[in-house]
């Protein structure tokens, strides 16, 4: 019963590594301002083929 405890440890710490990931890069992506997200936009779609533009 022992490998189950540590099994059950090792995949409680495997879902709070995840979750802290998951909020740095939420963080990360709502710190951007309107004007940023517009110009990264832009940038994104000149670099764009001709005929990809969506």
């Amino acid at each position: 019963m022992r490998w189950w405890k540590i099994l059950g440890l090792a995949g409680m710490a495997g879902v709070a590594a995840t979750g802290v990931a998951i909020a740095r890069a939420e963080r990360r992506r709502r710190a951007y301002t309107p004007e940023e997200i517009r110009l990264r936009l832009r940038e994104r779609a000149e670099g764009q083929p001709e005929g990809r533009k969506s």
